[in-house]
């Protein structure tokens, strides 16, 4: 069978594990299907689907018209009738179409009527690929806040299979950023067949005492890679989950530390950062000996140009000068 390896079988991709996620929730459970543009025969956009369809057939492997707004409206009918649909898009960009499906549709009706909606929208997000200001976005941002839903980011292997199990598995509402960057430059070990990585709670990537850097997707490993250039002692935060971000580990790494850089790729007045913010403004002010500080690309759109893409995305140095700035003082 064409596809990514199952979990538990040797070092897999951050791209085959969300492969094997979806192979190994469809196998587990009936009600499992997949909705998407070109999922089928062709595996998606970047091949996440790819294989499914010989294993599953066209009934529950179902390549869509080019309509976000239809397919992710019948998801949800779906949804509601019990089925649990996990559908892509092509580009996190493209979510604007559906908009209004998800957060009017999707994510009161729990709320309102007591139904579930077991609903999964996977995105493909992020820059760093060339992909212009049309399909490299990182819009998570526009849903952190909305009630009913629920919003994760992984950084890891491990993550991408375990935060997919755990969203099928969801009552609610989950939309699934996947960084397109990460896709086939992160490898590790595959987790094991059925791990699931809770929804809500994050992880410390590295631990620390001078100051923390709460950070999510593929900032994580470009705060490690920082945090290790400068031989720092800095603490890492994998949020994991963007809404509802777990306040408890980002408040008990700052009474740590005492210092705190939010770290993101969407432009600074979008992504998680103004919540995160708001939250040590509140609760954390006597604990901090510095500003709260933010590394993020400006508000403007993602440049195409490799060279103004470059500039324009957090980097290596352009983070640990953050960092060098916020340990100085």
């Amino acid at each position: 069978m064409v596809g990514a390896e199952p979990a538990g079988a040797g070092e897999i991709t951050y791209l085959e594990a969300i492969t094997a996620a979806l192979r190994d929730a469809m196998r587990d459970d009936d009600r499992v299907f997949l909705v998407g543009e070109d999922i089928g025969r062709f595996g998606g956009a970047f091949g996440a689907t790819k294989g499914l369809l010989d294993e599953f057939g066209e009934h529950r492997v179902l390549d869509t018209p080019i309509s976000e707004e239809g397919f992710v409206g019948a998801a949800i009918g779906a949804a509601w009738m019990g089925e649990r649909p996990v559908v892509e898009l092509q580009f996190a960009d493209f979510v604007t179409c559906p908009f209004d499906q998800i957060v009017t549709v999707a994510a009161k009706t729990h709320w309102r009527s007591g139904q579930p909606i077991p609903l999964v929208i996977r995105m493909p997000s992020g820059g760093g690929v060339r992909g212009g200001p049309f399909h490299a976005g990182s819009p998570e941002g526009w849903f952190v806040g909305q009630p009913g839903l629920k919003v994760v980011c992984p950084a890891t292997v491990e993550d991408a299979y375990g935060l997919i199990r755990s969203a099928i598995d969801d009552p609610d509402p989950v939309l699934v950023f996947e960084h397109k960057a990460l896709y086939r430059r992160v490898k590790s070990a595959a987790p094991a067949t059925g791990h699931r990585t809770p929804i809500g709670v994050a992880s410390v990537a590295r631990e620390g005492h001078d100051a923390t850097v709460v950070t999510y997707g593929s900032g994580v490993a470009l705060a490690t890679t920082a945090v290790e250039a400068l031989r720092a002692d800095v603490e890492v935060v994998d949020l994991r989950t963007v809404w509802p971000v777990d306040k408890a580990a980002i408040l008990s790494s700052v009474s740590k530390t005492s210092r705190v850089l939010v770290l993101q790729e969407a432009a600074r007045s979008t992504g998680a950062a103004g919540l995160i913010l708001s939250i040590l403004a509140r609760e954390a002010f006597e604990l901090l000996d510095a500003p709260p500080a933010l590394h993020a690309p400006p508000d403007t759109p993602v440049p195409f140009a490799p060279e103004l893409e470059d500039a324009y995305l957090p980097s290596v140095d352009s983070t640990a000068q953050a960092l060098e700035d916020l340990l100085a003082y």
